[in-house]
């Protein structure tokens, strides 16, 4: 059965709400009201193991709010190693205003690491087993910008292929060590990363290409929202459209995407196949509204639609 390990050093408690119309000062009433675990490695973990595989989540939490993740990690019968902080667990919130459809996201910052908190993190990978480690989500406070380098060595010492999905300095910091397995940059953050507009999709195409080329990681996965993504492989770049359906949040959908591509790889899968199945996954996590992520029967029905890529 395929088997990971995920690390998240930010996860979060994510809080969904509806309300009829979003008012500035005004109590607002909500309905609808859903809790669940998250920050990247956690949901991508949590559609892993949808799909059928195995997932162990590493991650750090502490402080007042720190219990309530663990207790609804444990509602999602995941398999969970907790490095314990001092600072509290952030809380993110969804609202979703039904008379125009629009969705408003608050994601706070996170809490500030001490040396010791982020070396033990370390020394906790440093027993993890699996296919993969996937290694997703924003760098908090404190935390050093070689972060995900130092991870990426700890993972190259044990055989396990590294799969990294951050941002600016995690991103940067990931890889300037290479050897990484693949990369899931937004387009955002990507033109982040270069520090170029990369109007055209050729210049997509170039700016992926050219990370694989130097060695920094095998694949480079890029989402582009509406306009598809992208996949940059040792043999060339692949572009698939995205599929039309009735999105009803972007919340999740790259953790789907990214939890899609682990598990299709990790049986053994085609990388031109494991990328359809990513769009797939992409799409149907859209479906879903703010509090959930892919559902893995949603994904299988997709996947059909989705066409050979140009």
């Amino acid at each position: 059965m395929p088997s990971i390990s995920t690390l998240t050093l930010n996860p979060t408690i994510d809080v969904a709400y509806e309300v009829g119309q979003v008012y500035h000062t005004r109590k607002m009433r909500t309905e609808a009201e859903f809790y669940s675990p998250g920050g990247g490695g956690i949901n991508v973990a949590r559609v892993f193991v949808r799909l059928g595989g195995n997932a162990r989540s590493y991650y750090a939490s502490g402080g007042a709010t720190g219990p309530a993740l663990d207790g609804l990690l444990d509602l999602h019968q995941l398999v969970r190693n907790r490095i314990p902080i001092q600072g509290h667990t952030r809380v993110s919130s969804a609202v979703l205003e039904r008379e125009t459809g629009k969705e408003y996201r608050f994601v706070p910052q996170g809490p500030s690491f001490t040396s010791a908190e982020w070396q033990a993190c370390l020394e906790q990978l440093a027993q993890a087993k699996g296919d993969f480690l996937v290694a997703s989500g924003s760098l908090p406070p404190g935390v050093p910008e070689d972060f995900y380098g130092r991870v990426a060595t700890i993972m190259a010492t044990r055989g396990i292929p590294m799969v990294l999905d951050s941002s600016g300095p995690g991103l940067k910091g990931g890889l300037a060590e290479g050897g990484l397995f693949l990369i899931k940059p937004s387009i955002g953050e990507l033109r982040q990363f270069v520090g170029e507009d990369l109007a055209a999709i050729e210049d997509v195409s170039e700016a992926a290409m050219a990370i694989v080329r130097a060695g920094q990681s095998r694949y480079v996965a890029v989402t582009m929202g509406h306009e598809g993504a992208l996949l940059a492989t040792p043999d060339g770049a692949q572009i698939l459209p995205a599929l039309e359906v009735d999105a009803k949040s972007a919340v999740g959908a790259g953790d789907s995407f990214l939890a899609a591509m682990v598990f299709a790889l990790s049986c053994s899968w085609s990388i031109t196949d494991a990328f359809r199945f990513v769009v797939a996954a992409g799409a149907a996590a859209v479906l879903n509204p703010g509090h959930d992520l892919a559902q893995a029967e949603e994904i299988r029905r997709l996947y059909p639609q989705v066409p050979q890529p140009a």
